[in-house]
């Protein structure tokens, strides 16, 4: 069996020999057992010598296949590059700042072999911060409650995908991209195991609190349109209470005369419901948005350089040259 290795970088280049090293090791480990890999490294527009480090090692190991984009498109288009590039039986997705264990390959290889299509690597929150790992739990609880699919707090990229999976998910063309909602929409019989998250080596993550909130956001609007039913129920509800307030005031009216209404109660409601449409309408913008980006059909993202070409037919054979003129 042939085991693709897809893992994305972003300047990555105090790190990426010694990743190679790791996942080279395993790939020793597991060849008496039939199983043979290759290692597909997408260079995310990097800014520091990540990709001609990749290309050193595509020099000295023929199982190196790596795709450099022209500018940096995010992790959602670089695994999809991975995914598109990778020939294996079986693809194991992973970081390549060996955050992402690489000896747990094995035991995945192992589940794999049980028949399951999907093995998931779970992290501990051992170590964690009480507020992280108490807001974590909160939010996945709140959007198992909203998303059409399972989503697994501790479950991220890490895992391995057999063919079918990976050519499931290609089939998936979208623009907005939310992986860990797509491997879990399409399913296939799939086992989790926990493991402890090993700590950064060098440089901080990319993550900042921004790009964690927008990263949640994908996830709750990606796969369902319960935000927009929710809005037409609050608007039905407030419909109500304004029918019920008039109602009051009109029978206040008609038994005790005409009164005038007080400012402040007049002030405060105009507000609210002010603060209501805006939150509503931005709802609305959210999907208008991911629409308006659906429509426009640009691609996921572009090759500047590469040395393999994409399994699916929907990327030119790469060369060490530029591929974008």
């Amino acid at each position: 069996m042939l085991i693709s290795i897809v893992a994305p970088c972003y300047n990555e280049e105090d790190v990426i020999e010694r990743f190679h090293e790791a996942v080279q090791k395993v790939a020793d480990d597991l060849l008496p057992l039939g199983h043979d890999m290759e290692f597909v490294y997408v260079d995310d527009g990097s800014r520091d010598r990540t990709l001609p480090l990749l290309e050193q090692l595509a020099d000295r190991d023929p199982r190196v296949r790596y795709v450099s984009f022209s500018r940096n498109f995010g992790k959602e288009s670089a695994l999809l590059a991975g995914l598109r590039h990778a020939a294996g039986d079986s693809v194991v997705v992973m970081d390549a700042d060996l955050q992402h264990p690489p000896e747990l390959i094995r035991r995945m290889v192992e589940l794999r072999g049980e028949g399951y299509d999907q093995v998931l690597a779970r992290r501990s929150r051992a170590g964690d911060r009480f507020t992280r790992t108490l807001t974590a739990r909160l939010y996945y609880r709140l959007v198992n409650r909203l998303v059409d699919v399972e989503l697994k707090d501790g479950v991220g990229d890490f895992r391995l995908l057999s063919r079918r999976v990976v050519d499931a998910v290609l089939e998936l063309t979208e623009y907005n991209r939310f992986s860990k909602g797509l491997f879990a929409w399409v399913g296939f019989p799939s086992t989790t195991f926990e493991y402890e998250n090993a700590v950064r080596e060098h440089g901080r993550s990319s993550w900042t609190l921004k790009s964690l909130l927008n990263y949640g956001l994908d996830g709750l609007l990606s796969f369902n349109n319960r935000p927009l039913r929710a809005a037409l129920h609050l608007g039905m509800g407030l419909l109500l209470c304004a029918g019920l307030y008039t109602a009051w005031i009109v029978g206040a009216a008609l038994v005790n005369g005409v009164e005038t209404p007080g400012y402040v109660t007049i002030i405060t409601a105009v507000t609210a419901l002010a603060g209501v449409q805006m939150v509503m309408l931005g709802v609305i913008g959210e999907y208008t948005g991911r629409i308006y980006y659906e429509v426009k059909g640009r691609p996921h993202f572009l090759v500047k350089a590469s040395n393999v070409e994409a399994t699916d037919g929907r990327a030119p054979r790469g060369t060490k040259k530029d591929l974008i003129p």
